[in-house]
């Protein structure tokens, strides 16, 4: 005899489960690009560099500012109500919104409430996910399992940036790397898997690699050594980083999936760099028919904007093919990574 209720592993109650689904898939796509255009001319001075130098070390030519009333909220907001028009889903209908994002300047309130209020999404759960220029991916894999588990029926997913509110114009570094913009898809129930399983990960010890400069505290120092923070990036480290990494999480993605890289359709990996994105692609030995998204030479590196930024300018130009398979993976501060398989919509 041990006392008490006989089977002690067993819940004294057992709980309803929502009923689960057989898979997702992405239903629209929408984007927002600010509309002040910026050649590499006007951000080339305060970096003393060049066009030139510039192109040669990202591909770069062009970027978009964000205008003061294009806020995070506002853009996010503006691709969403593209991707529920796209998608036929009316916004009461949406049960989550996911907003992927390193670049809200506000920690509290969350962003993704005041999203979810702009485009009509008002009984939506809505919530920010802070995974940088990996969130979208990050999120679209958890609007999967939301989904796939009964929890949601539509989620809304975007990545929306302002960073040109976070870098500062004279670091060499970083200052010509980065535009603003938002993308968003709509997620919604599917009969068989349109989206695969996430393989992600992340190394901890290597956070120093792309961080603020300071703390956020460092706001609250008044007179002349208040300290604004901004991003910094040790570009080298992360370029081996990423070429070493990316390759490795989009061979497991496409294995996780149970498909090949000639049955790919367009890989979308994260717009941080064309050399980045160029030597993955040359790494996974992709066919001629794949479609490789280069949407950084015209929008830069818009961090969690770009995997859904990119994968709608390939739909927009017709560069894909509708109900293709694309590869998408998104990298970077953390150090994170993710990448997944999907149907397009």
């Amino acid at each position: 005899m041990t006392g008490g209720r006989e089977g002690t592993d067993r819940p004294a109650h057992l709980l309803n489960a929502a009923p689960a689904r057989p898979g997702s898939r992405i239903l629209g796509v929408g984007a927002y690009r600010p509309a002040r255009l910026v050649p590499n001319s006007e951000v080339a001075d305060a970096i003393r560099s060049s066009d030139d130098w510039i192109r040669r070390r990202s591909g770069i030519a062009t970027r978009r500012h964000a205008a003061p009333d294009e806020t995070v909220v506002e853009m996010a907001a503006a691709a969403s109500l593209k991707a529920l028009a796209q998608a036929g889903v009316a916004p009461e209908t949406v049960d989550a919104v996911l907003l992927a994002s390193m670049s809200h300047l506000e920690q509290s309130p969350p962003a993704a409430p005041r999203v979810a209020h702009r485009v009509g999404a008002l009984a939506a759960g809505a919530v920010d996910i802070g995974a940088a220029c990996a969130g979208f991916v990050h999120a679209l894999a958890t609007a999967d399992s939301l989904i796939r588990s009964g929890n949601a029926g539509h989620v809304l997913v975007v990545g929306a940036e302002r960073m040109t509110d976070i870098v500062d114009p004279t670091d060499r570094g970083t200052a010509f790397l980065f535009g603003d913009g938002a993308g968003a898809v709509v997620v919604g129930p599917a009969d068989a898997p349109g989206i695969g399983p996430v393989v992600w990960g992340a190394e901890g010890d290597r956070h120093t690699a792309i961080a603020h400069c300071a703390p956020w505290p460092g706001q609250a120092t008044p007179g002349p050594a208040r300290t604004v923070p901004t991003l910094r990036m040790d570009g080298p480290a992360v370029f081996r980083w990423a070429v070493a990494t990316v390759p490795g999480a989009a061979r497991a993605a496409l294995a996780a999936a149970g498909v090949t890289a000639h049955d790919l359709a367009a890989f979308v990996p994260h717009q941080a760099n064309l050399r980045i994105i160029d030597a993955s692609a040359s790494a996974l030995g992709l066919p001629d028919h794949v479609a490789v998204a280069r949407d950084v030479v015209h929008t830069a590196n818009t961090s969690a904007a770009s995997v859904p930024l990119a994968m709608e300018e390939l739909l927009a130009r017709g560069a894909v093919p509708s109900r293709g398979l694309a590869l998408l993976v998104g990298f970077g501060a953390g150090l994170s990574y993710a990448a997944q398989v999907v149907v397009l919509p």
